[in-house]
Protein backbone atom coordinates (compact mmCIF):
# COMPACT_ATOMS: atom_id res chain seq x y z
CA UNK A 1 0.00 0.00 0.00
CA UNK A 2 1.35 3.29 -1.10
CA UNK A 3 2.36 5.32 2.20
CA UNK A 4 0.13 8.97 1.70
CA UNK A 5 2.80 12.11 1.52
CA UNK A 6 3.59 14.33 3.90
CA UNK A 7 2.37 17.99 3.60
CA UNK A 8 5.05 19.40 5.64
CA UNK A 9 8.26 20.17 2.76
CA UNK A 10 11.28 18.31 3.82
CA UNK A 11 14.01 20.17 5.70
CA UNK A 12 15.78 21.18 2.62
CA UNK A 13 12.69 22.58 1.15
CA UNK A 14 12.14 24.79 4.29
CA UNK A 15 15.52 26.08 4.63
CA UNK A 16 15.61 27.65 1.49
CA UNK A 17 12.03 28.76 1.61
CA UNK A 18 12.98 30.70 4.44
CA UNK A 19 16.16 32.05 2.90
CA UNK A 20 13.61 33.33 0.04
CA UNK A 21 11.57 34.74 2.43
CA UNK A 22 14.44 36.35 4.23
CA UNK A 23 15.68 37.74 1.11
CA UNK A 24 12.43 39.44 0.01
CA UNK A 25 11.89 43.22 0.92
CA UNK A 26 9.45 41.89 3.66
CA UNK A 27 10.69 39.23 4.72
CA UNK A 28 12.60 37.63 7.81
CA UNK A 29 15.06 40.62 8.53
CA UNK A 30 12.01 43.22 7.67
CA UNK A 31 10.13 41.49 10.53
CA UNK A 32 13.05 40.95 12.88
CA UNK A 33 13.35 44.52 12.73
CA UNK A 34 9.79 45.10 13.58
CA UNK A 35 10.05 42.80 16.39
CA UNK A 36 12.73 44.78 17.28
CA UNK A 37 11.02 48.00 17.24
CA UNK A 38 8.17 47.17 19.12
CA UNK A 39 10.42 46.52 21.66
CA UNK A 40 12.39 49.67 21.51
CA UNK A 41 8.62 51.27 21.64
CA UNK A 42 7.63 49.18 25.01
CA UNK A 43 10.75 50.71 26.70
CA UNK A 44 10.24 54.21 27.17
CA UNK A 45 6.53 53.29 29.27
CA UNK A 46 9.15 51.56 32.06
CA UNK A 47 11.52 54.84 31.87
CA UNK A 48 9.54 57.65 33.38
CA UNK A 49 8.12 55.20 36.42
CA UNK A 50 12.56 54.65 36.56
CA UNK A 51 13.05 58.59 36.91
CA UNK A 52 9.70 60.17 38.25
CA UNK A 53 8.91 62.08 34.73
CA UNK A 54 8.56 62.52 31.40
CA UNK A 55 7.87 64.80 28.75
CA UNK A 56 5.16 62.76 26.15
CA UNK A 57 2.88 62.95 23.28
CA UNK A 58 -0.06 61.14 22.51
CA UNK A 59 0.66 58.54 19.75
CA UNK A 60 -1.74 55.92 17.43
CA UNK A 61 -2.01 54.15 19.92
CA UNK A 62 -3.34 56.14 22.59
CA UNK A 63 -7.11 56.45 22.45
CA UNK A 64 -7.25 55.93 18.52
CA UNK A 65 -10.69 56.60 18.45
CA UNK A 66 -10.41 59.92 19.41
CA UNK A 67 -9.06 61.17 16.75
CA UNK A 68 -12.28 59.75 14.78
CA UNK A 69 -14.35 61.93 17.15
CA UNK A 70 -12.71 64.62 16.69
CA UNK A 71 -12.68 64.25 13.25
CA UNK A 72 -16.85 63.98 13.91
CA UNK A 73 -16.39 67.27 16.00
CA UNK A 74 -14.88 69.51 13.35
CA UNK A 75 -17.49 69.10 10.56
CA UNK A 76 -20.51 69.16 12.93
CA UNK A 77 -18.90 72.21 14.81
CA UNK A 78 -19.08 70.48 18.46
CA UNK A 79 -15.35 70.96 18.61
CA UNK A 80 -15.94 73.62 21.93
CA UNK A 81 -18.43 71.23 23.54
CA UNK A 82 -17.92 71.00 27.26
CA UNK A 83 -18.77 67.20 27.23
CA UNK A 84 -16.63 65.94 23.93
CA UNK A 85 -13.70 68.20 25.48
CA UNK A 86 -14.16 66.19 29.00
CA UNK A 87 -14.31 62.90 27.11
CA UNK A 88 -11.78 63.42 25.01
CA UNK A 89 -9.21 64.63 27.73
CA UNK A 90 -9.86 61.85 29.84
CA UNK A 91 -9.84 59.06 27.36
CA UNK A 92 -6.25 59.75 26.82
CA UNK A 93 -5.62 59.94 30.38
CA UNK A 94 -7.31 57.07 31.59
CA UNK A 95 -6.01 54.83 28.51
CA UNK A 96 -2.55 56.08 29.85
CA UNK A 97 -2.91 54.42 33.31
CA UNK A 98 -2.90 57.49 35.41
CA UNK A 99 -3.25 57.67 39.32
CA UNK A 100 -3.81 61.55 39.39
CA UNK A 101 -4.53 63.94 37.26
CA UNK A 102 -3.47 67.79 37.64
CA UNK A 103 -5.12 69.81 35.21
CA UNK A 104 -4.01 73.77 34.40
CA UNK A 105 -7.22 74.90 32.17
CA UNK A 106 -6.70 78.28 31.17
CA UNK A 107 -8.74 81.37 30.81
CA UNK A 108 -8.23 84.53 28.45
CA UNK A 109 -7.21 85.99 25.53
CA UNK A 110 -4.63 83.24 24.57
CA UNK A 111 -6.94 80.37 26.18
CA UNK A 112 -9.24 77.41 23.81
CA UNK A 113 -11.70 78.66 26.17
CA UNK A 114 -10.80 82.93 26.93
CA UNK A 115 -14.33 83.48 28.93
CA UNK A 116 -13.96 82.41 31.99
CA UNK A 117 -17.07 80.94 32.53
CA UNK A 118 -16.31 78.42 30.09
CA UNK A 119 -13.26 77.49 31.41
CA UNK A 120 -14.82 77.02 34.88
CA UNK A 121 -17.08 74.70 33.45
CA UNK A 122 -15.22 72.19 31.46
CA UNK A 123 -12.66 72.26 34.51
CA UNK A 124 -15.52 70.90 37.11
CA UNK A 125 -16.90 68.70 34.23
CA UNK A 126 -13.19 67.16 33.93
CA UNK A 127 -13.20 66.78 37.13
CA UNK A 128 -16.54 65.23 38.21
CA UNK A 129 -16.01 62.79 35.41
CA UNK A 130 -12.78 61.70 36.52
CA UNK A 131 -14.13 60.71 39.94
CA UNK A 132 -16.57 59.02 38.71
CA UNK A 133 -14.29 56.62 36.92
CA UNK A 134 -11.68 56.11 39.67
CA UNK A 135 -9.48 58.87 38.95
CA UNK A 136 -8.35 61.48 41.63
CA UNK A 137 -8.37 64.79 40.07
CA UNK A 138 -7.71 68.62 40.47
CA UNK A 139 -7.81 71.19 38.16
CA UNK A 140 -6.73 75.11 38.32
CA UNK A 141 -7.84 77.96 36.34
CA UNK A 142 -5.18 80.23 35.25
CA UNK A 143 -5.27 83.77 33.17
CA UNK A 144 -3.46 83.43 30.07
CA UNK A 145 -4.67 87.25 29.27
CA UNK A 146 -0.53 88.04 28.75
CA UNK A 147 2.15 85.73 27.80
CA UNK A 148 3.38 83.39 30.44
CA UNK A 149 6.90 83.90 31.02
CA UNK A 150 9.02 86.24 28.49
CA UNK A 151 8.84 84.12 25.39
CA UNK A 152 6.50 82.50 22.38
CA UNK A 153 8.38 79.95 20.13
CA UNK A 154 9.88 76.40 20.47
CA UNK A 155 13.96 76.71 21.22
CA UNK A 156 12.87 80.13 22.96
CA UNK A 157 10.65 78.72 25.56
CA UNK A 158 13.10 75.95 26.29
CA UNK A 159 15.96 78.06 27.15
CA UNK A 160 13.44 80.35 29.11
CA UNK A 161 12.54 76.86 31.07
CA UNK A 162 16.38 75.76 31.23
CA UNK A 163 17.30 79.53 32.95
CA UNK A 164 14.17 79.20 34.99
CA UNK A 165 15.59 75.79 36.18
CA UNK A 166 19.48 76.77 36.96
CA UNK A 167 18.38 79.66 38.80
CA UNK A 168 18.52 82.20 36.56
CA UNK A 169 15.36 84.76 35.29
CA UNK A 170 12.47 83.25 37.11
CA UNK A 171 8.91 85.64 35.64
CA UNK A 172 6.85 86.14 38.75
CA UNK A 173 3.49 84.85 36.77
CA UNK A 174 5.31 81.53 35.19
CA UNK A 175 6.71 80.98 38.57
CA UNK A 176 3.32 81.06 40.24
CA UNK A 177 1.61 78.97 38.22
CA UNK A 178 4.81 76.39 37.79
CA UNK A 179 4.60 76.59 41.64
CA UNK A 180 0.63 75.96 42.12
CA UNK A 181 0.70 72.61 39.91
CA UNK A 182 3.74 71.14 41.39
CA UNK A 183 2.31 71.59 45.09
CA UNK A 184 -0.99 69.80 43.51
CA UNK A 185 0.75 67.21 42.19
CA UNK A 186 2.66 66.47 45.35
CA UNK A 187 -0.56 66.37 47.19
CA UNK A 188 -2.66 64.37 44.86
CA UNK A 189 0.65 61.68 45.20
CA UNK A 190 0.74 61.81 48.38
CA UNK A 191 4.67 63.21 49.03
CA UNK A 192 3.10 66.23 50.99
CA UNK A 193 0.79 66.34 54.20
CA UNK A 194 0.00 69.91 53.35
CA UNK A 195 0.21 72.76 51.07
CA UNK A 196 3.16 74.43 52.88
CA UNK A 197 5.39 71.20 52.89
CA UNK A 198 4.31 70.88 49.07
CA UNK A 199 5.32 73.90 48.33
CA UNK A 200 8.43 74.12 50.81
CA UNK A 201 9.65 70.91 48.64
CA UNK A 202 8.97 72.69 45.45
CA UNK A 203 11.43 75.43 46.40
CA UNK A 204 14.00 73.23 47.55
CA UNK A 205 13.86 71.25 44.55
CA UNK A 206 14.80 74.60 42.62
CA UNK A 207 17.11 76.00 44.81
CA UNK A 208 19.64 73.14 45.30
CA UNK A 209 19.70 71.86 41.80
CA UNK A 210 17.68 68.86 42.09
CA UNK A 211 15.14 69.72 39.64
CA UNK A 212 17.38 71.10 37.09
CA UNK A 213 19.61 67.61 37.31
CA UNK A 214 16.07 65.28 36.83
CA UNK A 215 14.91 67.69 33.94
CA UNK A 216 18.66 67.13 32.32
CA UNK A 217 18.28 62.56 33.03
CA UNK A 218 14.69 63.10 31.53
CA UNK A 219 16.19 64.91 28.57
CA UNK A 220 19.02 62.23 28.10
CA UNK A 221 16.76 59.57 28.93
CA UNK A 222 14.24 60.61 26.00
CA UNK A 223 17.02 60.49 23.39
CA UNK A 224 18.16 64.45 23.73
CA UNK A 225 21.31 65.80 24.41
CA UNK A 226 23.15 64.93 27.85
CA UNK A 227 24.48 68.66 28.24
CA UNK A 228 21.90 70.67 26.94
CA UNK A 229 22.22 72.41 30.47
CA UNK A 230 25.52 73.09 30.73
CA UNK A 231 25.62 74.32 26.90
CA UNK A 232 21.62 74.86 25.58
CA UNK A 233 23.14 77.60 23.18
CA UNK A 234 24.89 74.85 21.74
CA UNK A 235 21.80 72.57 20.90
CA UNK A 236 18.82 75.12 20.55
CA UNK A 237 18.67 76.74 17.18
CA UNK A 238 18.87 80.13 17.07
CA UNK A 239 17.30 83.10 14.51
CA UNK A 240 19.55 85.35 12.53
CA UNK A 241 17.57 88.08 11.95
CA UNK A 242 16.93 89.39 15.65
CA UNK A 243 14.71 92.50 15.38
CA UNK A 244 13.30 94.66 18.40
CA UNK A 245 9.19 96.18 17.64
CA UNK A 246 8.56 99.63 19.10
CA UNK A 247 5.21 99.93 20.10
CA UNK A 248 3.74 103.39 17.94
CA UNK A 249 3.39 105.42 20.62
CA UNK A 250 4.71 105.68 24.21
CA UNK A 251 2.66 104.40 26.92
CA UNK A 252 1.73 100.92 28.72
CA UNK A 253 0.32 97.52 27.71
CA UNK A 254 -3.25 97.57 28.57
CA UNK A 255 -4.56 94.79 26.59
CA UNK A 256 -2.79 91.73 24.62
CA UNK A 257 -4.58 89.60 21.99
CA UNK A 258 -2.65 86.59 23.31
CA UNK A 259 -4.15 84.35 20.64
CA UNK A 260 -2.93 86.88 17.94
CA UNK A 261 0.85 86.71 19.31
CA UNK A 262 0.84 83.06 18.66
CA UNK A 263 -0.42 83.22 15.79
CA UNK A 264 2.66 85.69 14.67
CA UNK A 265 4.67 82.40 16.21
CA UNK A 266 2.45 80.50 13.38
CA UNK A 267 3.33 83.11 10.41
CA UNK A 268 6.93 83.02 11.46
CA UNK A 269 7.43 79.17 11.11
CA UNK A 270 7.17 78.20 14.63
CA UNK A 271 4.06 76.63 14.51
CA UNK A 272 1.87 74.27 11.61
CA UNK A 273 -1.17 75.72 10.05
CA UNK A 274 -0.98 72.32 8.39
CA UNK A 275 0.03 68.92 9.33
CA UNK A 276 2.63 68.53 7.34
CA UNK A 277 4.37 71.53 7.87
CA UNK A 278 7.84 71.70 8.89
CA UNK A 279 8.29 73.67 12.02
CA UNK A 280 10.91 76.20 12.35
CA UNK A 281 12.31 75.71 16.20
CA UNK A 282 14.56 78.93 15.73
CA UNK A 283 11.62 81.66 15.15
CA UNK A 284 9.14 83.28 18.04
CA UNK A 285 9.41 86.02 20.10
CA UNK A 286 11.54 86.84 23.61
CA UNK A 287 11.08 89.80 26.00
CA UNK A 288 7.53 90.16 25.49
CA UNK A 289 6.03 92.92 27.09
CA UNK A 290 3.59 92.09 29.85
CA UNK A 291 0.61 93.89 31.14
CA UNK A 292 1.26 97.11 32.56
CA UNK A 293 4.53 97.63 31.28
CA UNK A 294 5.92 100.75 30.50
CA UNK A 295 6.89 100.67 26.39
CA UNK A 296 8.39 102.84 24.42
CA UNK A 297 11.49 103.77 22.48
CA UNK A 298 13.79 101.89 25.03
CA UNK A 299 11.55 99.57 25.90
CA UNK A 300 10.13 97.64 22.59
CA UNK A 301 6.27 95.72 22.72
CA UNK A 302 9.02 92.25 22.09
CA UNK A 303 12.02 90.75 20.06
CA UNK A 304 11.38 88.97 16.82
CA UNK A 305 13.67 86.07 15.72
CA UNK A 306 13.11 85.21 12.37
CA UNK A 307 14.92 83.49 9.17
CA UNK A 308 15.50 87.15 7.74
CA UNK A 309 14.97 90.75 8.24
CA UNK A 310 11.97 90.52 5.60
CA UNK A 311 9.94 87.87 7.83
CA UNK A 312 10.21 89.96 10.65
CA UNK A 313 8.39 93.10 8.79
CA UNK A 314 5.75 91.06 7.04
CA UNK A 315 4.66 89.93 11.32
CA UNK A 316 5.03 93.11 12.47
CA UNK A 317 2.50 95.05 11.87
CA UNK A 318 0.32 92.36 13.08
CA UNK A 319 2.21 91.52 16.33
CA UNK A 320 2.11 95.61 16.93
CA UNK A 321 -2.05 95.10 16.60
CA UNK A 322 -2.07 92.49 19.61
CA UNK A 323 -0.85 95.12 22.26
CA UNK A 324 -3.39 97.83 23.21
CA UNK A 325 -1.53 101.05 24.70
CA UNK A 326 -2.85 103.37 26.77
CA UNK A 327 -1.66 106.51 29.49
CA UNK A 328 -2.20 104.46 32.53
CA UNK A 329 -1.41 100.70 33.27
CA UNK A 330 -4.69 98.66 33.89
CA UNK A 331 -5.24 96.97 37.26
CA UNK A 332 -3.49 94.08 38.23
CA UNK A 333 -4.92 90.51 37.13
CA UNK A 334 -4.11 87.64 39.11
CA UNK A 335 -2.83 84.67 37.08
CA UNK A 336 -4.02 81.86 39.70
CA UNK A 337 -8.03 81.58 39.54
CA UNK A 338 -10.24 79.08 41.06
CA UNK A 339 -9.26 75.56 42.52
CA UNK A 340 -11.52 72.84 41.26
CA UNK A 341 -11.42 69.33 43.36
CA UNK A 342 -13.77 66.54 43.72
CA UNK A 343 -16.26 67.57 47.16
Amino acid sequence: MERPRSSRPAPRQALDRRRRRQDQPDGGADRRRLRRLRADDRRPRARPYELGCAIIGQTANLAPADRRFYAIRDITATVESTALITASILAKKQAAGLDGLVMDVKTGSGAFLPDQQDALELARSIVAVAARGGLKAVALLTDMSEVLGGTAGNALEIAEAIGYLTGGKREARLHAVTTALAVEMLLLGGLAQDAEEAESRVAAALSSGAAAERFARMVAMLGGPADLLERPHHHLAAAPAIVALPPPLPGFVARIDVRRVGLVVVALGGGRRRTQDHIDHAVGLSDVAPLGAAVGPERPLAIIHARSPEAAAEVSGTLAEAFEIADAPPPPRPVLGPRIAPP
